[in-house]
This record gives C-alpha cells, structure tokens and sequence, in this order.
C-alpha cells in the first residue's frame, strides 16, 4: 500500500525485489525470521556514510544472518563500479537503489545527502514489521550506538526446537505499545467494568447468560471516541497484514471495543467454548487477545483442547489470533488481574451475514461472548 510518508512502528515494512551485490534479484521477504537493518547511507563517498558503514563492520559479529543481518543501500553506482563497498558474509549485505525505488518507498528522499536522499537506518522484527528509524547523526559511532541500543532492547528469538503439532494461532507482538496498555487498564480501572456473560441460542434468540461457573469476568466497553479509534488504527496498521499474510484473510470490520478483566478475586476465567456457535456470533471469523499486562498475575493462560494441552500466553502489547471456530479456554487466574483487549474481526460477507442474524439477536454487541 503506498503512502505519504516513512513506515513507523509496526508497519509492514516495504517489500521490493532488488539487485544486491551478488544476486541479481534479490527478494526481501525471505529474510524473515530475524532482526533486520536497513541502512540507507546513500554514496561511500561520503565522509559519513563511508565511517558509518566501517562502524557497522568493526561490530559484524552481531549480524549472524541467525539473529540479525544487515544490509547497506547505496544509490550511487560508483559504489558498485569503483567495488567502494563489498559484502560480508554472513549478515552483511548490498542493495544496489540506483533507481530511487527502494529509497522511495521508505521515504528517504528529499534530505540534502547524495541524491537527495536522508540518510537513515530502519530496524525491522522477525516478521518484517518496522520498529523504529535512526537518522544519521553528527558522529557516526552515536548513530551505530542507537540502532544497537534498539537491537539490544528486543527480546532474543526463540530457540530451534522439536515439540508437538502446536495450535494452528497466530502470535502477533507488538501491537499496542506499552504507554496504550497502561491507558486501558486505567480506563478500566476508573470506569470499574460490568459483569460479562456469554451467549446462546434460546428459542431462536441469541441471548446473553451469567454463569460464574462457566465465566467469571468483567468487561469495560471503551466509550472514548479517541481511545476506540487508537485501538482501531494499531489493528488495522499492525495487525491485519499479518492476519492476510498467516491465513490469506482480509478482515475488514471489528467488533466490540472493551477491556476484560480476570481478576484472581472473583476467580476469573472462561471454561472451553467457540466464539461462532448462535446466529448472532456466526459472521464472526477470528478473534484476538490482546495482553495489556503481563508479570502481574499467575494463571489466566488460554489453551485449545483440541490441539493438546500446551497453554498460551503473549507478552503486554501482543496479539494471539486464532478462528472463532476453534475450542478454547482462559484458564483460572490465580493472583492477581489479567487484562485484554478482545475484538473479534471478520469481512464484507460476514457483515452480510450479520445483517441478515439481527432478528435473531437479542443481546446488544458489546455483552456478547
């Protein structure tokens, strides 16, 4: 999707086809799978460019190409010609931007260094997304220092191991930033949330039932306009390209804006069930769990019967996606409160089938299930 400005935090980051300095097409998405630079430094002709590119170099055992890789962008074809600037394998690369295109679509264009262009370094996680630029500084070793400081915050990727069929989910980091956690549970917080039930079919009606024995939770609907569309924007900008990229699905619409509680007082939890089971659940496609906290309770884990016993939990500001269709539980909490953000997303043709179910529901939108 082309836009008016850089990629930011959480954005897909640009995908192209280049010609690299020893593969005359080179596809960038099959470097996912770890930590991404992207060094835009324009021309080694450059007094800077030239001693940032050799800092980068002095520190290459931090590109293993397992963790993390590197990759230089230069748009002077001197560079290539006059060989100023070579790989280095494993985790060093050189993309040839002769045309602009790659600068362009990451909007490093219109700055006063060679070509035009606004020398920058871009960090990108395991799934490609953006997390966060540094522009060139004054002091080459300065600039080098943030882009590992920003490396060296994120979490180190999981081991290779060999374990059982896992449950067919999706675990999206990243979504919410930690400031916009802390905010909903605030909201929660002073608002204090209504009792949550859950919903079944009786006598052709969608209706809403309290059962602590199955549920015990609390939900707060998030009334402020602004709030609701911070949620909405960071799920449609971070989340929703990976839900396309996972499972080929383009959801389209979002339902319900709320923060649930399960608060080890009142025992919360939520005994197994399926998020699309009435006529006025059917349209749903997936649903997500967005952890707000983490570290401040025990328990509150989901699980998937269906797929074994392992149980699942995301770090604060992570998404765990998975269809509507799938049996699923939210384990007791034991000490402390969990909070989430739970939407449910589905597409054009389940708000057809949504439209066509509200006879049927009896229940309105933000107490169901």
């Amino acid at each position: 999707m082309e836009t008016t400005r850089a990629p930011i935090y959480g954005e897909p980051a640009p995908m192209f086809k280049c010609r690299s300095f020893s593969n005359p097409a080179f596809t960038f998405d099959t470097v996912a799978g770890r930590y991404v630079v992207l060094c835009f430094y324009g021309s080694a002709t450059d007094p800077q460019a030239r001693q940032t590119l050799n800092t980068f170099l002095a520190n290459r055992e931090r590109f293993n190409d397992i963790d993390a890789c590197f990759f230089a962008i230069s748009t002077d074809p001197g560079d290539e010609s006059e060989e100023r600037v070579r790989e280095h394998l494993p985790g060093l690369r050189v993309f040839w931007d002769f045309d602009l295109e790659i600068s362009r679509q990451y909007h490093c264009l219109g700055g006063t260094g060679f070509g035009g262009l606004s020398p920058q370094t871009f960090v990108l996680d395991e799934r490609l997304r953006v997390l966060g630029s540094v522009p060139f500084m004054d002091s080459a070793i300065e600039h080098v220092t943030e882009v590992f400081k920003l490396l060296d915050s994120l979490p180190q990727l999981g081991e290779v191991y060999d374990g059982g069929t896992p449950a067919p989910i999706l675990i999206v980091p990243r979504i919410f930033e930690p400031k916009l956690c802390r905010t909903l549970i605030d909201y929660y917080e002073t608002m204090g949330g209504e009792e949550s039930g859950f919903v079944r079919d009786v006598n052709g009606k969608t209706v809403n039932l309290l059962d602590s024995g199955h549920k015990r939770r609390r939900d707060q609907e998030i009334l402020d306009e602004e709030l609701r569309r911070a949620c909405m924007h960071r799920i449609h900008d971070r989340m929703i390209p990976e839900l396309k990229k996972a499972y080929q699905f383009q959801a389209t619409r979002i339902e319900r804006y709320i923060v649930a509680c399960y608060d080890a007082n009142s025992g919360g939890h939520f005994r197994a069930h399926r998020d699309n089971t009435t006529k006025g659940t059917a349209h749903r496609k997936f649903a997500v769990s967005l952890h707000l906290n983490t570290g401040e309770y025990t328990g509150g884990k989901v699980w998937f019967p269906e797929y074994g016993r392992q149980q699942y939990e995301a770090p604060a500001g992570a998404a765990l996606v998975f269809s509507c269709s799938m049996l699923h539980e939210a384990t007791p909490v034991t000490s402390g409160k969990r909070f989430v953000f739970l939407p449910f997303l589905y597409d054009d043709e389940g708000a057809r089938i949504r439209d066509e179910n509200l006879k049927y529901v009896d229940v309105a939108p933000h107490q169901k299930a």
